[in-house]
C-alpha cells in the first residue's frame, strides 16, 4: 500500500471550525473493473453561512487517489488551478456561493491492503469509510459534519459481481453488454463516514419487520453461498433489536430496506452505514457446531448496537471525531440494556465490568489514557477504544442512574427530535438530560473531560448509642498524560444497608424508608448519615456497579460471606465473592513475592462449596462466581505486575480448589450435563457454563478419567462451546498425558474444520492463549501455518493479539523474546494494514507496570519500531506517546 508521507500532526478540539463549505447533495458514480476502478462524483456545493472565512479556497480530503478530472460547473481546470499535497487538493481559482464540483479519479480498491475505503475481500468489493477512509475514494469533504443526500451508481462485469449494493433505497437498475448497473438513492443527509458499497457474488437470506407505524420493512442478509446456512440467528436478533427500540427508546426504522453484508476482511467488527451495515463475518455468522455460546450473545449484541446507530449515530451523528463517544457510548449502552433484557441482566453487567476493569483500566493508567471526549489527537482510529466505548457507556448508564428510567427516556426523546439530521455534540447530549430533569449536569461533565479511574475510599461508623451509621467518601484521580490535576467528579452510589434480618430501612439524608438509594459524591470528601440503624450493617455499595471507578470499603472475609448470601442485588452478590478471592490471591501473591508460604483461606473453599452444592436458579451468575479474578485484573491491582507470580499463585490456588471440591465438581457436571438439542438459549448456556467451569477445575488433577473425559467432549460434542471449553482446558493443563490429548484434539479439530475460517480461528486463538510452557514457540511455528494470514485482521488478532495481551506467562519471558515478536510483527503490519498494527502494540505501552527488567526490554522495542522507515501516522503515535513516558 501507499504509505503517507507527511508528518503525523496532532489535531485538538479547540480548534474546531466549522466547514467553509457544504455539500447538499452527491452523486457517485462507480465502475468497477478487474485491474482499476473508475469513480466520477458530482457534488452540489455552497459556502458555509457558519464559516468564518467567506473567501477560503475550496480544500477537500483525497488520498491515493489517480486523478483524471476536475471540474467546477461544468468547466474543467487547468492545472494551475488546484494544488495537491500530501492528504488535500485545494481549489485556487474563484469560486462562487453556490456552484457543482465534478471529479473523476481511478483507484485500485485490489491493492488497498489498508482496509479502508473501497478495497478487495477475496471475491468481494466493499468499503468501510469510517472514520476516514472516504477520501480514498474520490475528492471530499471527509469530515462528519459535512452532510449530504447521496446518489450512487454502481457498474460492474455481471457475471463477476451480480449483486450490486449500496446506501438507501434501490431506484433503478440495467444491462449494458456484460456489465449491469444499479442506482441507489439514500433520502437521509449523512457524512461521508457512513457510506457503503459492495458488489459480489452473494447469496441473500430475506426476511421482513413491520414497524409500529405499519410499514413493512425488508430485511436482507447477504453472504457467500457457503454461509447461508449461518445467517438465521443474525436474522432473528435483528428483528428482536427493531422491535426492543421500538419499544423502549419509540425508534423506527426508516427505509424500505436493511441489509448486513457479512465480509471475511474487516478491521472492526461491524460498521452501521445507513441501510448497508457491513459486517466482519464473525460478527454475524453462526452455527451450533462452529460458534460457542459467548459468540452466539456477541453477535446478538452486535447486530443490535449496529441497529440502534440507525438513531444514535446515523439521523442524529457526531460534530466532529472529538465527539465519537456522542455515538459509541450512548450505543453501547443502548445494547447493553437490549442483552440484559434478553438474558441475564447479572452475568451481561458483570461480563461488562470484567471487561472494564481488567481493559479498560489499563487503558486509563497507560501512555494512551484519554478523556471519554478526547482534546487532541494525531490519528483518529488510534481513538476507537475501549474509553470511548465502554467508559462512554459507563458514563451514559450514570446519568440514566441519576434521572431515572423515565426522565432518561424524556431526555433521549429530546435529543433524538431536537437535532434529527444533525451533527452534533456530547453537551448537546448532556443538555437535553438536563433539561428535562432539571438538574445542573455542570460537574458530571468532568467524567466526559477528565481521563484516569477515579479512586474511592469508603469507610463506615457505627454509633450504637445514637443508632446512626456513617459513610464517609474521600476521592480522587491520578495524574494522567493531559493533567495532573482532576477536578471532583459527580459520583453515583447506588446503596443499601444489609442487617442480620435483611435489608435495613434507609432514614436520614432526605430518605423515609426506602432499602436502596443513590447517594451523589460530589467533593473531594463527603459524609452521610443514616439514623434509626439498630445494629451494625454491612453496606451494599455501589450497586450494580453505579460508577466506573476503583473503589475500597474495609470489608472483612466474613463481610463477604455474609453479603454473597443476603445481598438483594445480584451484581454486588458476585462482587462480594470476587472481591473474597480477589483478597485472598492478593495474600498469597504477597507471601510469596516475599518468599513465605501460607495456606489458603478455608473460606473460599467453604464459599465455593455452598455454590457448588446450592447453585439456586441463576446457574450463569454462580459459572461467573466459580471463576476466579483472571490474570490480568490481578496484575492491573499492584504498583508492579510480577507475572510469574501471579500466574503460579493462581494456577495453584484453582488445583486446591480442584482437590478439596472434586465430588463437588464432578457433582455438578453431571447435574449441569445437557441432553437435549442445542438451543443458544438462556438456560442451556446457563448450563454448559456451569458444567464447563466445573470441568475446568478438574482438568488440573493427575486424573486420566477426566483427561479422556474431556477428549472425548473436545472431539464428539455436538456444538462449539462444548468443544472450546474441553479443548481450552486440555492445552491448559499440566496433568500428565494432557499434552498428548491436547494435541489429538487440536489436530482433529483442524482437519474437520479446516475449511471453516471462523472454527480455524477458534482453533488459532486456543493454541495462542495456552499458559503452559513453550507459548512462543508454538505461536512462532503457528506463523507459517496454512490457516494464518497476516493480512487478514481476524487472524492477527486470534493468534498475535491473544497471544501477546492475554498470555502473560509466556508473553512476557525473561529474555523479551515475546517483545521482539510483537515489535517485528508490529514492523510488518505496518506496512499492510497499520490500524491493525497500532492495535497490537498496546502490550507494550504498559511498560511502567513492569520490573525494570522487563520495562527495559519493553522500552527497546518500542524504540526499534519508532526506528522503522516509513513508520505510519497509526503506529507512531502510540509508539511514540509509549516512550515520551520515560
Amino acid at each position: 500500500m501507499a504509505h503517507r508521507d507527511s508528518q503525523p500532526t496532532t489535531i485538538f478540539l479547540s480548534e474546531y471550525r466549522p466547514p467553509d463549505f457544504l455539500i447538499a447533495t452527491t452523486k457517485l458514480s462507480i465502475a468497477l473493473g478487474s485491474e482499476e476502478t473508475r469513480v466520477t462524483s458530482e457534488l452540489a456545493m455552497s459556502r458555509n453561512p457558519a464559516a468564518e472565512d467567506r473567501a477560503a479556497p475550496l480544500v477537500l480530503h483525497a488520498v491515493d487517489l489517480q486523478i483524471l478530472s476536475l471540474a467546477v460547473d461544468g468547466r474543467e481546470l487547468a492545472a494551475d488551478e488546484y494544488v495537491q499535497v500530501g492528504e488535500t487538493l485545494t481549489v485556487t481559482r474563484p469560486l462562487g456561493d453556490s456552484f457543482v464540483f465534478t471529479s473523476e479519479v481511478i483507484i485500485k480498491p485490489q491493492e488497498n491492503t489498508s482496509l479502508e475505503g473501497l478495497y478487495r475481500s477475496r471475491q468481494l468489493f466493499c468499503t468501510q469509510c469510517e472514520a476516514e477512509g472516504f477520501r480514498k475514494i474520490t475528492p471530499y469533504l471527509d469530515r462528519p459534519d459535512v452532510m449530504a443526500e447521496f446518489t450512487t451508481t454502481i457498474s460492474a462485469p455481471q457475471g463477476d459481481y451480480p449483486v450490486l449494493l449500496g446506501n438507501g433505497n434501490l431506484v433503478a437498475s440495467g444491462e449494458d453488454g456484460g456489465r449491469h448497473w444499479v442506482t441507489w438513492h439514500d433520502p437521509f443527509a449523512k457524512p461521508s463516514y457512513l457510506f457503503a458499497m459492495v458488489a459480489g457474488k452473494l447469496e441473500c437470506l430475506e426476511d421482513s419487520f413491520v414497524t409500529r407505524g405499519g410499514r413493512v420493512v425488508s430485511l436482507r442478509l447477504y453472504v457467500e453461498a457457503k454461509d447461508l446456512d449461518k445467517c438465521g440467528f443474525a436474522m432473528a436478533a435483528l428483528k428482536k433489536a427493531m422491535a426492543w427500540d421500538e419499544q423502549v427508546y419509540g425508534r423506527e426504522y426508516d427505509l424500505d430496506v436493511f441489509m448486513i453484508v457479512a465480509v471475511d476482511d474487516f478491521n472492526a467488527g461491524a460498521m452501521e452505514n445507513k441501510g448497508l451495515n457491513i459486517f466482519n463475518s464473525s460478527a454475524v455468522l453462526a452455527r451450533q457446531e462452529i460458534t460457542t455460546d459467548a459468540a452466539f450473545q456477541t453477535i446478538q449484541a452486535i447486530v443490535a448496537h449496529e441497529y440502534f446507530h440507525n438513531w444514535s449515530g446515523n439521523r442524529v451523528t457526531c460534530r466532529d471525531w472529538f465527539q465519537l463517544s456522542l455515538k459509541e457510548g450512548f450505543t453501547v449502552f443502548r445494547d447493553s440494556q437490549f442483552s440484559a433484557d434478553m438474558g441475564s441482566d447479572t452475568v451481561n453487567r458483570v461480563q461488562d465490568v470484567t471487561l472494564l476493569r481488567t481493559l479498560q483500566f489499563a487503558e486509563d493508567g497507560g501512555p494512551m489514557a484519554h478523556p471519554v471526549q478526547p482534546a487532541s489527537y494525531m490519528e483518529i482510529a488510534n481513538f476507537y477504544t475501549l474509553t470511548v466505548y465502554e467508559k462512554g457507556s459507563e458514563v451514559v448508564r450514570m446519568i440514566h442512574t441519576l434521572l431515572g428510567s423515565e426522565q432518561f427516556r424524556r431526555g433521549s426523546d429530546l435529543y433524538f427530535d431536537r437535532h434529527d439530521g444533525q451533527a452534533v455534540t456530547i453537551e448537546d447530549f448532556v443538555a437535553a438530560m438536563a433539561e428535562v430533569s432539571g438538574r445542573d449536569l455542570s460537574q458530571f461533565m468532568h467524567w466526559y473531560r477528565q481521563a484516569g479511574t477515579p479512586r474511592v475510599e469508603v469507610t463506615g461508623h457505627y454509633d450504637s448509642d445514637h443508632r446512626t451509621f456513617t459513610l464517609s467518601f474521600r476521592q480522587s484521580c491520578p495524574p494522567t498524560p493531559e493533567s495532573k490535576d482532576k477536578k471532583p467528579y459527580l459520583i453515583p452510589v447506588k446503596m443499601g444497608l444489609l442487617g442480620s434480618s435483611g435489608a435495613i430501612p434507609l432514614v436520614g439524608e432526605g430518605r423515609t424508608g426506602e432499602t436502596e438509594t443513590v447517594l451523589e459524591v460530589t467533593a473531594a470528601e463527603q459524609q452521610f448519615v443514616f439514623t434509626e440503624v439498630p445494629e451494625q450493617p454491612v453496606p451494599s455499595l455501589f450497586r450494580g456497579f453505579s460508577a466506573p471507578v476503583k473503589w475500597s470499603y474495609p470489608y472483612s472475609r466474613d463481610d463477604l460471606l455474609f453479603q454473597m448470601a443476603a445481598d438483594s442485588d445480584g451484581f454486588n452478590r458476585w462482587e462480594a465473592c470476587n472481591q473474597l478471592a480477589l483478597g485472598i490471591l492478593r495474600e498469597l501473591i504477597a507471601a510469596r513475592l516475599a518468599g513465605r508460604e501460607i495456606p489458603l483461606d478455608k473460606r473460599l473453599v467453604t464459599a465455593y462449596r455452598t455454590l457448588l452444592t446450592d447453585p439456586g436458579p441463576d446457574r450463569a451468575m454462580v459459572a461467573q462466581m466459580l471463576t476466579l479474578p483472571c490474570e490480568g485484573y490481578l496484575g492491573e491491582d499492584m504498583d508492579t505486575i510480577q507475572v510469574q507470580a501471579i500466574h503460579q499463585v493462581r494456577l495453584e490456588v484453582r488445583q486446591a480448589l480442584a482437590i478439596a471440591l472434586r465430588d463437588e465438581l464432578v457433582a455438578c457436571g453431571e447435574a449441569n450435563r445437557v441432553v437435549e438439542g442445542y438451543r443458544p438459549e438462556p438456560g442451556q448456556i446457563a448450563a454448559r457454563a456451569l458444567r464447563n467451569t466445573a470441568l475446568a477445575y478438574l482438568s488440573l488433577l493427575d486424573d486420566q478419567q477426566i483427561l479422556a473425559q474431556l477428549h472425548q467432549q473436545a472431539v464428539a460434542a455436538d456444538n462449539m462451546t462444548d468443544t472450546h471449553a474441553a479443548l481450552v482446558a486440555l492445552v491448559n493443563s499440566p496433568a500428565p498425558g494432557a499434552a498428548a490429548l491436547a494435541s489429538q484434539a487440536l489436530a482433529s479439530f483442524y482437519q474437520r474444520w479446516r475449511d471453516e475460517p471462523l472454527a480455524v480461528n477458534l482453533w488459532l486463538q486456543v493454541q495462542a492463549g495456552a499458559t503452559v510452557p513453550g507459548g512462543l514457540e508454538r505461536v512462532a511455528a503457528l506463523l507459517a501455518h496454512e490457516a494464518f494470514d497476516i493480512r487478514n485482521p481476524n487472524k492477527v488478532r486470534a493468534l498475535i493479539g491473544v497471544f501477546c495481551s492475554l498470555n502473560g506467562v509466556n508473553f512476557h519471558c525473561e529474555d523479551g523474546a515475546g517483545y521482539r515478536f510483537l515489535a517485528d510483527r508490529v514492523v510488518e503490519l505496518n506496512g499492510i494494514n497499520p490500524q491493525i498494527a497500532a492495535r497490537q502494540l498496546s502490550p507494550l505501552t504498559r511498560w511502567r507496570k513492569y520490573p525494570e527488567s522487563q520495562a527495559v526490554l519493553m522500552k527497546a522495542q518500542l524504540r526499534r519500531i519508532l526506528d522503522t522507515p516509513g513508520l505510519s501516522p497509526d503506529v507512531f503515535e502510540v509508539a511514540s506517546k509509549s516512550v515520551a513516558e520515560s
